[in-house]
């Protein structure tokens, strides 16, 4: 059989409809395709025709992926595409495990997106009650104006005595209503000092380590407490097991755990989200929100945050690109993620949250913004957060590591310049709670208490 004849013969596709060849260009509309279940040997007869072509381009049609979401349009390896395409359509058998772990290729996001496809096609089944508790988390608007926990905690409202977003806020001095006021006539009445949050993204593991467990614990829900009590604003709580190492039932015990300790700070749900049910199940478990990843979603992003709007579900959209952050905000995305590692690609631009930093309005605009996304030093983190963004996500660094106080102090313990100032030269500038400068801690900047700094 010929490279195009396979296809048609096994997949029973028609060519005037559904796919496009082209001297080695295959164009196949996955969300049209027949997902038939075919014999070993016809997989083998597809997996060595897609093999025999050196490289290939697959623009997804689906109403998912966005092509346009990655750095470079370059040529997708066949072998590699061709086991991601095989394991999506496949039934889960152990089959499917064998034949996609002989080709010694982790999953990467193409392939973990279509095996939640098929996971979520189950679970509706199984929720497919109208009495069903998910059926009628995801059914029911919201009653009256509930409290947006997520936001408040990126923001740090708890910690503002003078927020009128605080429930427990108290009145102004005369003091500082008068430097408001100034700053008011001046045009700065946004240049305040602003008070950054840490969020800490639990799981055991991540796609963008391939093969590598860097934690080991028994309950995401005593991690989840643990942080919090060191200080954690929000903790991201990962429910896909085969990805992260996480499940539903990890995100209920974090819930309650951090409920018991901290009233204030925020549980959100972590999952590769493809379908709306999946936002019915975090809203169950009691999240008080869940991450969207723009890349995933693509034009679908908007009827997710319309969904998740009325059942009183808080979201983050998590982004990379320039197209993705600029989707969220046409959306009216309230919270928003920069990640420095692309998704599709799995490889990490350590500057391009402080690249996309200027997309978002000045300090306390109507837009919550927090970055993350291979961050390893403390440094790195005050980075991202003079340029502008309201938190900062770190995962990897503190699981199972004995950092986390020092990384959770580092952004706590401070309060940071307007974000209008992030070009004055002033990133080694440290600042106290109070607004005073800080002596310390620094790394390889001269201290004025150290004889030895400027002799």
């Amino acid at each position: 059989f010929s490279f195009e004849n396979v296809f048609h013969f096994v997949l029973n596709i028609d060519p005037a409809q559904n796919s496009i060849f082209d001297e080695g260009l295959l164009l196949i509309s996955i969300a049209t395709m027949p997902a038939t279940t075919l014999s070993l040997h016809n997989w083998a007869l597809i997996f060595l025709g897609l093999s025999s072509a050196s490289s290939f381009q697959i623009p997804f049609q689906t109403n998912r992926f966005n092509p346009c979401t990655t750095h470079h349009d370059e040529p997708i390896n066949a072998q590699k595409t061709c086991a991601t395409f095989i394991h999506s359509f496949m039934p889960a058998t152990t089959t499917t495990t064998s034949l996609h772990s002989s080709r010694g290729k982790q999953e990467d996001l193409y392939s973990a997106v279509h095996r939640k496809e098929y996971e979520m096609k189950r679970l509706n089944q199984q929720h497919a009650a109208l009495s069903d508790p998910i059926r009628m988390a995801m059914g029911y608007a919201q009653d009256g104006v509930e409290r947006k926990r997520l936001a408040a905690a990126l923001r740090r409202v708890y910690d503002d005595p003078y927020n009128t977003a605080n429930p427990n806020a108290k009145e102004k001095p005369k003091d500082v209503v008068e430097r408001e006021q100034k700053l008011l006539e001046h045009g700065m009445a946004e240049a305040t000092m602003r008070r950054g949050s840490f969020i800490v993204d639990i799981k055991r593991r991540s796609l963008s380590y391939p093969g590598e467990q860097f934690a080991r614990y028994d309950d995401a829900g005593l991690v989840a407490e643990a942080m919090v009590r060191l200080g954690a604003d929000v903790v991201f709580v990962n429910v896909d097991y085969q990805s992260y190492g996480g499940d539903l039932s990890e995100l209920k015990s974090a819930v309650k755990a951090v409920r018991g300790v901290n009233d204030q700070a925020a549980v959100v749900m972590k999952d590769i989200v493809v379908d709306e049910i999946q936002l019915g199940l975090a809203k169950d478990a009691g999240a008080d929100g869940i991450v969207l990843i723009a890349g995933v979603l693509g034009p679908a992003l908007e009827n997710f945050l319309n969904l998740a709007t009325i059942i009183g579900l808080e979201t983050i959209v998590e982004c990379h690109t320039r197209n993705e952050v600029q989707a969220a905000l046409d959306a009216l995305a309230q919270n928003i993620m920069v990640s420095n590692r692309d998704r599709i690609t799995g490889e990490l631009y350590p500057e391009q949250a402080i690249k996309l930093a200027g997309m978002f309005p000045g300090s306390g605009g109507p837009i919550v913004t927090i970055a993350g996304g291979g961050v390893e030093t403390t440094e790195e983190m005050k980075k991202l957060l003079a340029v502008g963004y309201d938190g900062v996500v770190v995962g990897k660094t503190v699981m199972g590591s004995a950092r986390a106080p020092e990384f959770i102090r580092s952004v706590r313990d401070r309060t940071l310049l307007p974000a209008e100032f992030s070009q004055w030269g002033l990133d080694d500038v440290e600042f106290d709670m109070d607004g005073n400068i800080m002596s310390g801690p620094k790394r390889n900047i001269p201290d004025a208490s150290d004889n030895n700094a400027f002799s």
